[in-house]
């Protein structure tokens, strides 16, 4: 299924070009499974190979990520938290989304505020749900607009860019996208590390 899926995406890119790449961003980041592990690698070799070009690649992906972050923090801003548990429960299989994983989003957003919604558009795996909590707390929506395109950007510089680097052998991403994983979490521990011990520290000098 992934396989058919890759495939698809790789036809749509190369016939549309940067609407196929917003495309496939805004829905990721709508909550539909589409894996920008795959949409931005390709865009990038196709980059590479002169079809398209990397700034524009990165913008048109990022726009497209917002678009469908905004999507989801309207979700979040006009839903109820019970009906949104209730739709996760009824159709969550369909797009990889678990109560887990949206509790796990709503407990970092409640936990660090809303600047957490940049990091989390580091995260793989939770960077497409952050934007629900985000819109139950009702975050003021530029600011939201403002995190979520920064974040996206590194995002997708980072995957364009290995694609691009990695020219016709873009798919071979795997084990540096593992190792790229675990400098994204192990920087994001530190950061939260950090932000937590500068808390202390003020709540003590008060």
């Amino acid at each position: 299924m992934l396989s058919g899926l890759t495939g698809a995406i790789i036809q749509f890119i190369h016939s549309a070009g940067y609407v196929g790449v917003f495309f496939f961003m805004l829905l990721n980041s709508a909550m539909i499974p589409i894996p920008s592990e795959v949409t931005m690698p390709f865009a990038g070799y196709l980059a590479q190979t002169g079809a398209l070009t990397l700034p524009l690649v990165v913008l048109i992906g990022a726009l497209g990520d917002l678009t469908g972050a905004l999507i989801a923090y309207a979700i979040g801003y006009y839903l109820e938290e019970t009906v949104i548990l209730s739709l996760i429960d009824k159709y969550g299989k369909f797009i990889l989304l678990s109560k887990h994983e949206y509790l796990k989003a709503v407990s970092l957003y409640k936990k660090y505020g809303s600047g957490i919604t940049f990091f989390c558009r580091l995260l793989p795996g939770i960077r497409s749900f952050i934007s629900v909590p985000a819109g139950l707390a009702q975050m003021n929506i530029w600011k939201f607009a403002l995190f979520t395109f920064l974040g996206s950007i590194v995002w997708i510089s980072i995957l364009a860019t290995i694609g691009y680097n990695l020219g016709a052998h873009w798919d071979t991403i795997g084990p540096i996208y593992h190792k790229f994983q675990i400098v994204i979490v192990t920087v994001f521990v530190l950061l939260v590390a950090y932000y937590i011990y500068h808390k202390m520290k003020k709540n003590k000098e008060k």
